[in-house]
C-alpha cells in the first residue's frame, strides 16, 4: 500500500489524480465513523452534518479571521468534535434503530440551519462561500500543472496519519473500552468501563476525524456548499464501512476506495459503452 501511494502521482494524470485525492479525503472521515460504529457500536446517520460543520468552521475561521489555514483545521477539528459530542448524548440511553433515528436528526437539524443561513452569517446570502487557495509560512498550493500534485501529498500524509492514529487508539485502554461497550455494554460496566465516558469520547473522536475531513474538502474544492453534505452523503460513509467491514481500519480504507471509485468507474464505462455505439 506504501509502494502504490508513492507511486500514484507519477502515473495518474490530473484526473485521475483528483479522484485518488477525494478517495484520501474519504478514507480519513471512513476512518473516523468506523470508530464509532465499527469499534463502539452506536451507529450514525449524520456524518454529512459533521463534514459541513467541519468545512464552514475552518473556511470561517482561515478566510475571514485570518488564523492561519492549518490552525484553522485544527481548530475545526477540535470544534467538530464537541458539536458530535454534544449530539452524541442521546447514546447515553439510545442504542441501534433509535440512536440511528437519533444522529439522523443531528444530520438534519445542522443541514437545515446551514440551508437557512440566518443573518447570512455563513455565506452572506450567497448559498455558497468560495475558499482562498491553501496557503501556509509562504506556500501557497500551486496552479494547474502542480494543484492535484500538491494537494495529493497533503492528503496523503494527512491520511496515512489518520489511519496509524486510529490503529494506535485500540492499543489503549481507551479504545479496549470502546470495544467492551460494542460487544456489551453491561458487562462492560460491571468490569469498571464508564460508560458515559466511553460512548461521548466516541463520539467525540469520530466526529474530530470527520470534521478534519470535511475542512480538507473546503480547502481541497476551494467551494463550501451544503449540498455537498447531504444525507446521501451520510448514508456513503455508512456504506463505506459496511461493504469494507465493521471493526476494521483497513475495511474502512478499502470501503472507501471501492464506494469513492464505483460511481467513477460506472461513468467511464457508460461514456465509453455510448461512444462505443456511436461509432
Amino acid at each position: 500500500m506504501g509502494v502504490l501511494l508513492v507511486v500514484l502521482p507519477f502515473v495518474l494524470d490530473n484526473y485521475w489524480l483528483s479522484i485518488a485525492n477525494l478517495i484520501l479525503i474519504a478514507v480519513i472521515g471512513a476512518v473516523g465513523l468506523n470508530i464509532l460504529v465499527g469499534y463502539t457500536g452506536q451507529i450514525s446517520l449524520g456524518q454529512g452534518g459533521f463534514l459541513a460543520v467541519g468545512a464552514y468552521t475552518s473556511v470561517i475561521l482561515s478566510d475571514r479571521m485570518g488564523i492561519p489555514t492549518p490552525l484553522a483545521i485544527l481548530f475545526a477539528v477540535l470544534f467538530t468534535a464537541v458539536v458530535g459530542t454534544f449530539f452524541g448524548l442521546p447514546g447515553l440511553r439510545l442504542k441501534g434503530l433509535y440512536l440511528a433515528i437519533a444522529t439522523l436528526a443531528s444530520q438534519q437539524i445542522i443541514e437545515f440551519l446551514i440551508r437557512r443561513d440566518y443573518g447570512g452569517f455563513l455565506t452572506g446570502g450567497l448559498g455558497y462561500i468560495n475558499v482562498e487557495r491553501f496557503s501556509f509560512l509562504g506556500f501557497e498550493v500551486g496552479g494547474r500543472d502542480v494543484f492535484e500534485k500538491q494537494w495529493y501529498v497533503i492528503l496523503a500524509v494527512l491520511a496515512v496519519l489518520a489511519v496509524m492514529a486510529a490503529r494506535n487508539i485500540f492499543r489503549t485502554g481507551l479504545g479496549r473500552s470502546f470495544m467492551a461497550v460494542r460487544d456489551q455494554d453491561i458487562a462492560a460496566e460491571a468490569i469498571g468501563v464508564n460508560l458515559t465516558r466511553a460512548k461521548l469520547t466516541a463520539f467525540a473522536v469520530s466526529s474530530g476525524f470527520v470534521g478534519l475531513a470535511g475542512a480538507l474538502t473546503a480547502h481541497y474544492t476551494e467551494t463550501v456548499t451544503w449540498e455537498a453534505f447531504t444525507l446521501n452523503v451520510s448514508i456513503m460513509y455508512l456504506a463505506m464501512i459496511i461493504v469494507g467491514g465493521l471493526g476494521s481500519i483497513a475495511g474502512a480504507v478499502y470501503g472507501a476506495v471501492f464506494m469513492s471509485l464505483l460511481p467513477v468507474l460506472i461513468r467511464e464505462y457508460r461514456a465509453g459503452y455510448r461512444d462505443h455505439g456511436m461509432a
